[in-house]
């Protein structure tokens, strides 16, 4: 079997992680990781939302699945737009990592109490939009790279902290170095936050087989509500977007935000209902959001393009 994956440390770590998982469960399986080079990965000093956001980093990879160089890929589902395409299906995601934001800072500082003009890093307009709100002296500075560059960038690039993933440093045995866990509460995550997808090609019933142990049905509830919010506002649309949703036995609740593109507006708001209705919920708060003046967020998007 050949997994497909970033170059990347993190993505490596991850796809090894999911090699490691096949082999013990089919102890006579071959595992081969190839990476893929994509163009999120090549054009690093370019904001992500000038050349087309996260779908960047799963494009080429999707390309190789298609053509059959690779059987599965390893994907971080934050980075997955919210349209499939034709041929191939995400139908399992590994049990979610901790899903939260971290400050990595340079005097060990929290956010809450760094000065008017501290610079904090981040890539992602959905944290940027949601630190200016929080906490509106600070200087957002666009920050790209893998994450071990972005966390040696803040030595080079004079900065106070930068914000990243938790799933990422903890999975890569960094928790020694995170500052600050910032509750969803706060921060709201990015859809599929902490969570590891396996995308294949949809015909492929014996790769299908063999991995669907590794999927977490509770997961898969949670990831199919962001997604289907995510969908509803236009999939891959360039805007501060926000899904965080939370399983308990039966019932699951979908928190979701929308920004505008000027940093004035924000829309939060959350549903809940019966897990087995996931993909409905999904739509149902997306539909809430437009209501209360997401509608006129992505007419301005539509014309700024």
């Amino acid at each position: 079997m050949k997994i497909g994956t970033r170059g990347s440390a993190l993505a490596l770590t991850q796809a090894r992680g999911i090699a490691e998982r096949l082999i013990n469960q089919w102890p006579a399986l071959t595992v081969d990781i190839v990476v893929i080079k994509t163009k999120g990965d090549i054009m690093q000093d370019v904001p992500l939302a000038a050349i087309g956001g996260k779908g960047l980093f799963v494009k080429e990879i999707e390309d190789a699945l298609l053509r059959g160089e690779i059987d599965i890929a390893v994907h971080s589902m934050k980075d997955v737009p919210a349209e499939i395409p034709d041929g191939l299906e995400i139908t399992i995601v590994s049990e979610r990592e901790d899903p939260r934001d971290v400050l990595v800072s340079k005097k060990g500082a929290k956010i809450e109490d760094m000065s008017a003009g501290s610079r904090i890093g981040t890539g992602s307009l959905r944290r940027g939009f949601q630190l200016r709100h929080l906490f509106p002296h600070m200087e957002i500075v666009p920050l790209r790279g893998n994450l071990d560059t972005r966390i040696r960038k803040i030595q080079s690039e004079n900065l106070d902290g930068i914000i990243v993933a938790a799933a990422g440093m903890r999975r890569m045995g960094w928790t020694d170095r995170i500052t600050q866990y910032i509750p969803v509460e706060i921060m709201l995550p990015s859809v599929g936050q902490g969570v590891l997808g396996i995308e294949m090609r949809n015909d492929d019933t014996n790769t299908r087989n063999a991995a669907s142990f590794i999927n977490h049905p509770q997961t898969w509830r949670e990831v199919t509500a962001e997604r289907a919010f995510l969908k509803k506002l236009g999939g891959g649309c360039q805007l501060p977007v926000a899904a965080y949703a939370v399983k308990k036995e039966h019932t699951l609740t979908i928190t979701g935000l929308l920004g505008s593109l000027d940093g004035k507006m924000l829309i939060k708001d959350e549903v809940r209902g019966h897990s087995k209705n996931a993909n409905a919920l999904g739509v149902m708060l997306a539909e809430r959001l437009l209501a209360k003046g997401g509608q006129a967020i992505l007419e301005e998007l539509y014309q700024c393009r």
